[in-house]
């Protein structure tokens, strides 16, 4: 198996600095990456240190077999968010990376064998309600109104702000009570719309998030208008084209990623971080350090426990966090023409299943699925004639009880004689290269507490001011970006993460 980025990378041209201060990024996943350019931007000299042999985090694309695949994210949305990183470096975006917009966005495919296609075309849109449920047209016009407003604030005011305060959250609050943001996704979607099919196409988003649309809050009705508004793109190249085009800002910035780094503990000195242990017992010091590793693995086993006065093990403990994800990647030696790029397939029940995996945390014999298929897009990301895929099941996380050990293999047969039964006729006769990623891989490769995908899940008294602050409450000159911190997870979020840090953390010059 290989990686597809370089392992390390290292400043070619070192540009001149108004001050030498010293930021290090711990964790080169999209956050890390975005972080440290900014950073780059306001004048630190930075260093990224990542575990894994190659960036992206998450997001580490790796070859195999002559089949490319995209471990993690595969929907790009709100393109500008990049273009803003790479305009701060002074370059474009379209000179390292090709961004293709899908159509449709995606299938959903219900159990019963419909459809629906999700795009940006409010015409097609209409179209798709009304031919599945034609008395749903006017209520759907309704939601879409509601997710529209819902994302001018949900995001557009208040993505890259800082939730420091309790103030900061009494001043949003009147909107967030406005919006219904105390009912869930699923209890506001069925507000406007009746048809079961049409209530899950509408509201099962919080899922790609790592939350359950009967438990998160309503803020996320914001994802259908987000979606029409910037669409969803694929990178030609796959999603690892863009984490190679974010590393290449960074070495043009004249600063460094060092993979095979594992930091095992950030040191604090008087309340104030001052650099980090690396496993290997390497010490680097740092003006300030900003964290894109899992938050609740940054406090629960990065910081002792005399630094921390919030997010201590007790309130960890008592924490909720997100699913789990058993991923299978498999390449085919036929191609499937009549897949779309993103298919989600849909499983007998679905609150049940639901339920099953965020409160009962036990692995059910049925199961929803999220197909990808690249090579829908990108026929280069496989050999000539061949597919390359991932399938990918929320499932609980490591504090169910699932041994995996054992029941990884017999899930992904069952996961393909699905596949077999549906999408993919004929499939286990054309597999020719295939590697599973159970919880236990979040948690031991990526450093996820309990195995959690999205780290603490989304609900709302885990949300804004409620979730691990951007600039620690506990730790001064430490700071956090990615999932685990505000606004949360999805590549957009994550992105917003790190350019909350232009107001919180000082510009170098003035450290």
């Amino acid at each position: 198996m290989d990686q597809l980025t370089p392992s390390t990378v290292s400043p070619s041209s070192k540009p001149t600095r108004p001050t030498d201060r010293h930021a290090v990024v711990i964790g080169a996943g999209f956050g890390g990456l975005a972080a440290a350019i900014r950073l780059g931007a306001r004048g630190y000299r930075v260093t990224v240190l990542d575990k894994l042999n190659a960036p992206g985090g998450r997001a580490s694309a790796f070859r195999q077999d002559g089949f490319t695949f995209d471990p993690g994210p595969t929907i790009l949305t709100a393109p500008h968010l990049f273009e803003e990183l790479w305009a701060l470096c002074g370059r474009s975006m379209a000179d390292d990376v090709t961004l293709k917009l899908m159509q449709p966005f995606y299938r959903i495919r219900f159990h019963d064998g419909s459809t629906f296609d999700a795009s940006g075309d409010p015409e097609a849109m209409r179209a798709e309600v009304a031919r599945l449920s034609p008395s749903d047209v006017a209520g759907y016009e309704r939601f879409m109104r509601h997710s529209q407003e819902t994302c001018r604030i949900g995001f557009e005011e208040l993505g890259d702000h800082p939730f420091n305060s309790i103030m900061d959250m009494l001043k949003v609050a009147p909107d967030i009570i406005r919006l219904g943001g105390y009912r869930s996704v699923h209890a506001t979607v069925s507000k406007f719309i009746k048809d079961e099919r049409l209530r899950i196409a509408f509201g099962f988003h919080p899922l790609f998030i790592g939350g359950n649309p009967f438990a998160v809050s309503s803020v996320y009705t914001m994802v259908p208008y987000f979606e029409r508004q910037w669409g969803v793109h694929f990178p030609i190249g796959g999603t690892g084209a863009m984490v190679t085009g974010l590393a290449s800002l960074i070495e043009g910035q004249g600063n460094t990623i060092r993979c095979n780094t594992e930091v095992e503990q950030i040191l604090v000195s008087n309340g104030r971080a001052t650099g980090v242990r690396l496993a290997s017992g390497e010490t680097i010091a740092a003006d300030i350090v900003v964290s894109n590793a899992d938050s609740a693995w940054t406090y629960r086993k990065m910081l002792p426990p005399e630094a921390r006065k919030t997010w201590t093990d007790r309130k960890l403990d008592r924490a909720r966090y997100s699913m789990g994800l058993f991923i299978w990647y498999f390449g085919t030696d036929r191609q499937y023409p009549d897949v779309p790029h993103h298919t989600i397939a849909l499983g007998p029940r679905y609150k049940g299943l639901l339920h099953d995996i965020f409160n009962r945390k036990v692995l059910a014999k049925d199961f929803s699925l999220y197909l990808h298929r690249p090579t829908a897009t990108d026929p280069a990301l496989a050999p000539a004639g061949c597919d390359t895929f991932y399938v990918l099941s929320p499932v609980p996380n490591l504090d169910g009880k699932t041994d995996w050990t054992k029941e990884a293999e017999p899930y992904r047969q069952a996961i393909q004689k699905r596949l077999e039964e549906t999408l993919l006729p004929g499939l286990g006769k054309h597999v020719v290269t295939s590697k599973v990623r159970t919880p236990i891989d979040f948690r031991d490769g990526l450093l996820a507490l309990h195995g959690a995908a999205f780290s603490l899940e989304p609900v709302l008294l885990q949300s804004a001011y409620w979730r691990p602050h951007n600039k620690s409450e506990d730790v001064a000159g430490l700071y956090l970006v990615g999932a685990g911190t505000h606004p949360g997870a999805g590549v957009p979020a994550v992105i917003s993460s790190a350019k909350v840090l232009d107001r919180v953390v000082p510009h170098a010059a003035t450290l």
